[in-house]
Order: structure tokens, then sequence, then C-alpha cells
């Protein structure tokens, strides 16, 4: 099924020069760049993408719990208090410097561009994907230095949730429809 989905090259990707190397991996998979650009994001925008979803943020604070209970570290947060400062992190990083917003068209985009990123703590990440092509960083570290998670890129994470992201990215106007060249040798 042809699908959309948003990627971001975020500050990390884009200060080390890596937004050119991540487009042509994408484009050499076959999948389409329908619409990017370059942009230093607001703190609004910023939050209509990493929404204030209570569900989210306790999914995030219960896995960091999990994560330190296996260490044997105890927290004294809450899993929503941990969301939340997770949130408020990345709110943060997102920010902090250009980032590059995209759409990517093409069959079941969303998985596609998932698998090609790779898990999101690069340390964990397939050397293959993106993250663990370009990255080394884990959430201890970032824990450790009170941060969010240096992962190159963000990727939709489900169709719904592509949709949703890139109307806080792009207008309809600046998404643009072409037929590659290539296209009917893949699909």
């Amino acid at each position: 099924m042809i699908e959309r989905t948003l990627v971001l090259v975020k500050p990390d990707g884009v200060e080390r020069g890596l937004t050119g190397s991540i487009v042509a991996k994408f484009e050499a998979s076959g999948l389409k760049l329908v619409a990017i650009k370059v942009l230093k994001p607001t703190t609004a925008q910023a939050s209509a993408h990493y929404l204030e979803d209570k569900a989210w943020m306790e999914s995030v604070g219960n896995k960091t719990l999990k994560s330190y209970e296996a260490k044997g570290i105890k927290m004294a947060e809450t899993a929503l208090e941990i969301g939340q400062r997770v949130r408020n992190m990345l709110l943060v990083y997102l920010v902090d410097q250009p980032t590059v917003a995209m759409v990517l068209e093409g069959n079941e985009a969303v998985a596609a561009v998932a698998k090609m990123t790779g898990a999101t703590a690069p340390i964990k990440a397939d050397p293959s994907t993106i993250r663990g092509t370009y990255s080394l960083d884990s959430y201890d570290l970032a824990d450790t230095q009170k941060r969010a998670v240096k992962n190159i890129v963000h990727a939709s994470d489900s169709h719904d949730n592509a949709e949703r992201e890139i109307k806080v990215w792009f207008t309809d106007a600046e998404i643009i429809q072409y037929k590659r060249a290539d296209e009917s040798s893949m699909y």
C-alpha cells in the first residue's frame, strides 16, 4: 500500500552534515521524497509534534523504570513524571538547532522507514541502520547527562501518527505529486 510518512533529521544529524546521506539512503531504497525543508522549530511546533499524551508518557516512564530496576536502581519519580521529563527534554532538543523535515512516500513507507532508521537507542540499533551507522548514544548516557538521546532521526511509528505529524510540519501545498522515473520498475 502506497503511503506517506514523516522523517525529521534531528539537530545532531543536521549539525554533523548527515542530511544528504540520510536522504540518499531513503531514495536508494525506492522511497520518493515529496516534501523537504530546513527549519528551526518553534516550541509550539515541537509541542504539537511531541503531544502531551498521558499514555505515551506513562509508557516511556514505565520502560525507564523497568530499565533502572533491572540495574538495581530505585527511582523516586512516577512513570508519568519520568515521561513528562523525557518529553520536556525532547522539546528542548528539537528547538535547539536546525532540523530537516521531510515527507517520504512509497509502499508501506512507515514500516520501511522504521526498518531503515533502526532502534531508537542507537547503541542497540543494527549497524546497517541510520541510527546504528551514525550514532553510539544510549539512554544511560543521555540520562546521566540529563538530555534527550541523540539518535539522528525521528520516524513516524504508525500510519495515523504519520498523518498527524506531517500536518505539524507541512501544508498540503508543500507536498508535491510526481512520478519517479523508476517507479514502474519498483511497483
